[in-house]
């Protein structure tokens, strides 16, 4: 379930028209409370842990839909990205990576797993369950290679070095229209020429469509793989080469 649907699915328990009592959902923080009256399709997004098996290890990935919303859950865009890096030939060993929009930290977990020295972001109020299941979850010889760093987008850059990165990964984070900008400053300062963006998500309404031809103006955007079952779709993007001047 994306976030548009945990939306819809939260506004059909309120007649129309009805001031929602959470001061709607906010959205720029994607941070969504949470309410016991909710429709009964959210229910399984309050489920307090959630265990997967990646790179030979079981990973438990603590939940809390109930304070966070949309930060605190795995979604299914993060399993499928896990499961392309660990089958899809792509050698992370000894690689320096930064994921984007973290949540939970699964993705940026099974990449620390797979080899990569990772550097794992969200905003301020996902840090504490983020840093958790990162330390819940790597060996402490895996530790080492791993930080937690609170990123906004398009905000403190100058933190992160610029085209430092091997890769970058993001997991359905493209979902709100007036981050794109920001997103796109954001990943223009990261990356490098020899850079790869992975990003997973599904394409369902024309602002994911719209992202990607935004995408398209600054770098090369190749589909690499579509997961039909979950219709997760994975892009892969460098930046185009500078053309020299005559």
């Amino acid at each position: 379930m994306e976030f548009e649907e945990v939306r819809r699915a939260f506004c059909t328990n309120f007649p129309p028209n009805a001031i929602l009592p959470f001061g709607l959902i906010d959205e720029k923080m994607a941070l969504v409370p949470y309410d016991d009256t909710a429709a009964w399709g959210m229910q399984k997004l309050h489920k307090s842990s959630s265990t997967y098996c990646f790179a030979n290890h079981t990973i438990e990935i603590q939940q809390n839909w109930k304070q966070l919303g949309v930060a605190a859950v795995v979604w299914d865009a993060a399993v499928v990205l896990c499961t392309f890096l660990e089958m899809g030939g792509i050698d992370l060993q000894g690689r320096l990576v930064i994921e984007l929009g973290a949540g939970t930290g699964l993705l940026g977990i099974v990449a620390a797993l797979l080899g990569a020295q990772v550097t794992i972001t969200d905003r301020k109020a996902a840090l504490a369950l983020l840093e958790s299941n990162v330390q819940a979850n790597l060996p402490a010889d895996i530790r080492p290679r791993t930080a937690v760093k609170e990123l906004t987008w398009g905000r403190d850059l100058g933190s992160f070095s610029s085209g430092g990165y091997d890769f970058i990964l993001g997991a359905d984070i493209v979902y709100l229209e007036e981050t794109f900008a920001d997103l796109l400053e954001t990943l223009d300062h990261l990356c490098s020429e020899q850079t790869v963006i992975l990003l997973s998500c599904r394409l369902r309404y024309e602002r994911d469509h719209k992202f990607l031809k935004m995408l398209e103006e600054r770098f090369s955007v190749y589909e690499v793989h579509y997961d039909p079952g979950n219709d997760v779709h994975i892009f892969r993007a460098q930046r185009k080469a500078q053309k020299a001047d005559l």
